[in-house]
């Protein structure tokens, strides 16, 4: 193990411990017995990591070795004095600490638990409290004192994503209040725990739902709308009446979550990112998101803005119809998402045959039809094209002549498309199926 290997791992942890936004300063002197000259000794030392995390210091006394115990701490370290090193990280106490400074903490307005209150409230994190698994790690249900019960999110001790993901939430969710925006309650710290804590959601996700053949009967049209108005509310809170104006960026059905009522709540901020003023858009060189949810000018180019939401919500609008998934295999095999088949459908004037077998009874097909038209108008390849969602909620009230034509969707298979007409008749509506007249 030479000296310039031992530097690169400094060098290493260095840039591991920036990025998750911990100040770090190693100092490492080493004198070997060829540099006595230089030095004007014989002996080689260490002064250990000293670290800086969020104002607070932490000191590590000076420690000195002969060479040849210096030898042996660097066998320690990376087995073997010739051997590589190892991927090592910092200890979970100073990078766990460094995650919030104190002026993060003091603008709260959530409060601190104890970790053993956690620890109490889900039994150890016990299999029959887990409720899922996402990309932040696991998430339990905890019953507090008192009957109160909320969901429990477990950072991953795997995850390097998960560190930002903590901080972005704990610090973003906490200055949002919406009725379609899942509430965060608390949050804990301990060692290498990290927790947050959110209002607990006994129905879960709409994902559960609406791609389950067994549950999705308990979603009729009247109740699929009602959450379609919901995630859009909630979106444009987010976009626009909130104080911070937000992208969430990872927007899809696991993401909406329906409390005992079924009205729906945006959740996982962990990858929302805030513009500032009056900006609508940014771009990344880090493109993060789900594969099927995410707009092409991100996934392509990471650029990303409120139309990227749009893009998602766009895509749920047509899952919430058609009770699949927009990257599940379709009948004809020349649509390969749920995208290009709404879109063919549209062309061949045969939208209604893209509505949930389950929605056969229930279903308002001139609601269904507007809402399929606003979902293609979301999904159109152009950003420019896509309606904010402003005007979603207005078109959400007009006639459906009163509606523009959406353009074609990106990613879009040529041989379902042709140039036949894509206006649809109240008319020809009726003949597709059975319209309810009655109001909602």
């Amino acid at each position: 193990m030479n000296v310039c290997n031992y530097l690169s791992y400094v060098m290493y942890v260095k840039s591991y411990c920036t990025l998750i936004g911990l100040y770090i300063c190693v100092c490492v002197c080493v004198q070997w017995r060829s540099l006595t000259r230089m030095t004007g000794g014989s002996k080689t030392y260490v002064s250990k990591n000293f670290y800086r995390t969020g104002g607070s210091k932490t000191y590590i006394p000076k420690k000195f070795y002969t060479r040849t115990t210096f030898i042996t701490l660097l066998s320690e370290m990376f087995g073997g004095s010739d051997a590589p090193p190892r991927p090592l990280y910092p200890s979970p106490l100073c990078v766990y600490r460094g995650v919030l400074s104190e002026e993060d903490r003091k603008g709260l307005d959530v409060p601190f638990f104890e970790f053993k209150r956690i620890l109490s409230a889900t039994e150890n994190f016990s299999l029959a409290n887990k409720l899922g698994q996402g990309g932040f790690g696991p998430v339990y249900k905890g019953t507090f004192p008192g009957g109160a019960e909320m969901a429990v999110k477990r950072l991953s001790s795997q995850s390097g994503q998960g560190l930002k993901e903590f901080k972005n939430e704990v610090l973003l969710i906490a200055k949002l209040q919406h009725r379609n925006l899942v509430r965060l309650l608390g949050y804990s710290m301990k060692d290498h725990e990290m927790i947050l804590l959110y209002e607990y959601m006994p129905n879960k996700s709409l994902d559960r739902f609406i791609f389950d053949r067994t549950l999705c009967i308990n979603l009729d049209w009247a109740l699929r709308f009602d959450i379609i108005m919901g995630i859009a509310r909630g979106l444009l809170y987010l976009h626009q009446d909130s104080r911070l104006r937000i992208i969430h960026r990872d927007l899809k059905a696991s993401n909406v979550l329906l409390d005992e009522e079924m009205n729906p709540k945006i959740s996982d901020f962990g990858l929302a990112k805030i513009v500032k003023g009056r900006d609508t858009e940014a771009s990344t060189t880090r493109v993060i998101g789900t594969y099927g949810y995410m707009a092409p000018e991100y996934a392509l180019n990471g650029f990303f803005s409120v139309k990227s939401d749009v893009y998602s919500f766009g895509v749920i609008v047509l899952e919430i119809i058609s009770g699949k998934r927009n990257t599940g295999y379709y009948q004809n095999r020349q649509a390969f998402s749920l995208v290009s088949y709404a879109w063919g459908l549209w062309k061949e004037k045969k939208p209604l045959d893209l509505l949930d077998s389950a929605l056969a009874e229930s279903c308002n097909s001139i609601e269904v039809l507007r809402c399929m038209i606003i979902g293609l108008l979301c999904v159109q390849e152009d950003p420019e094209d896509r309606p904010t969602m402003t005007n979603v909620l207005l078109m959400m009230g007009m006639d459906i002549e009163s509606l523009p034509d959406p353009k074609e969707p990106a990613f879009v298979s040529k041989a379902r498309s042709h140039s036949s007409p894509s206006y649809v008749s109240e008319s020809e509506i009726n003949q597709l199926t059975v319209t309810q007249q009655e109001g909602r």
